[in-house]
């Protein structure tokens, strides 16, 4: 059974980010996360982590066709 929610490390290493800057994205609001336990500790879903990866390809991909020229974007 997959686990349904991830550490920041498990996000981390998801992502190939440090620890630092997984805790930066919860800190934003740009990956939603929970605290639980006596000492809050953050849990990010899994499902939560696989939405937010879809975003960003979603951003990047947005952001390279406004970066294309008319005619790149003309032959597609």
């Amino acid at each position: 059974m997959e686990k349904r929610f991830l550490t920041l490390a498990d996000v981390g290493e998801v992502l190939n980010i440090s620890s630092s800057q997984t805790y930066a994205l919860v800190r934003s609001g740009e990956l939603p996360a929970i605290q639980i336990g006596g000492r809050g500790q953050w849990r990010v879903e899994a499902r939560i982590l696989e939405e937010f990866i879809a975003d960003a390809y979603r951003r990047s991909a947005s952001g390279l066709r406004e970066e294309a020229s008319p005619d790149e974007v003309a032959k597609h």
